[in-house]
């Protein structure tokens, strides 16, 4: 599994300018509550966790990366973590106030099945609120990379627009019966556009590191590696404005609830 391999090591190791860089994402989460149990599906290196379990004194997050739960276990603030997978991990039924989400909801093998398995541990009139990624179109900034990478990676990975992936939950057509059939109700996908900011020194790490080009590049030699960067840097360019890089993620926040009764 990518997630405890190269990818868990690439998020894990850039997690603070992550965490930096999708923090107004992560405030679209975290601003609205106000208590009780709350679980963070999907939770990476606990940057979103970490948040909420700041705000309220505690939030649970659980992610399949062996890697990054360590990470936010070693962030050590009133946060608990969980190393399972949420699509079957046997969750207290009917326990958790709100179930969160910041890009941790379109990788299931079955999402049916899993979010069927969250609205089990969902008390009665509990919320979902996850952000996930609208289509790739409206997010060039996360196909530049691999667009300028190709001629030079045959072996890159294709992305699939109908399996699990970033852009799996891009289309409220795909997503909605998703969710209905898993029980939830209330479902609602309102798009948020949200600038985001990384310093100009740290896109190549960036492209390097993470996504397709980030995974094909971990088993390239040294003359592959210069020849993508040379290749994908300018690429960036309409994106860099003096020492900052800047781009709009394209989102839905996804809502629903728990029928009370």
């Amino acid at each position: 599994m990518q997630w405890n391999g190269h990818s868990g090591d690439a998020w894990t190791q850039a997690q603070d300018l992550l965490d930096a860089l999708f923090r107004p994402l992560e405030n679209l989460l975290v601003a609205p509550l106000t208590g009780g149990a709350v679980l963070d599906v999907g939770c990476g290196t606990g940057g979103t966790t970490d948040a909420a379990a700041r705000r309220l004194g505690h939030c649970t997050g659980i992610d399949v990366s062996a890697r990054m739960i360590a990470a936010a276990r070693a962030r050590g603030g009133p946060a608990t973590y969980l190393l399972a997978d949420a699509q079957e991990h046997p969750f207290p039924a009917g326990h958790y106030d709100v179930i969160m989400s910041r890009f941790g909801v379109m990788f299931f093998d079955d999402p049916v099945r899993a979010f069927a398995n969250l609205h089990r541990a969902a008390r009665p009139g509990a919320a979902l609120r996850c952000v996930v990624w609208r289509s790739a179109a409206e997010n060039p900034f996360m196909t530049t990379a691999e667009r300028a990478a190709a001629p030079l990676l045959p072996g890159l990975p294709v992305r699939r627009p109908d399996g699990p992936g970033q852009f799996a939950f891009a289309d409220p057509a795909v997503v909605t019966p998703i969710l209905r059939e898993a029980g939830w109700a209330g479902i609602d996908l309102a798009a948020v556009d949200v600038e985001c900011v990384m310093p100009a020194t740290e896109l190549t790490g960036y492209f390097t590191r993470l996504g397709p080009v980030g995974l094909t590049l971990a088993g390239a030699d040294d003359a592959t590696r210069a020849a993508v960067v040379e290749a994908v840097r300018p690429a960036f360019d309409p994106f860099v404005h003096g020492d900052q890089v800047r781009f709009t993620a394209a989102c839905w926040l996804l809502t629903a609830h728990r029928d009370p009764s």
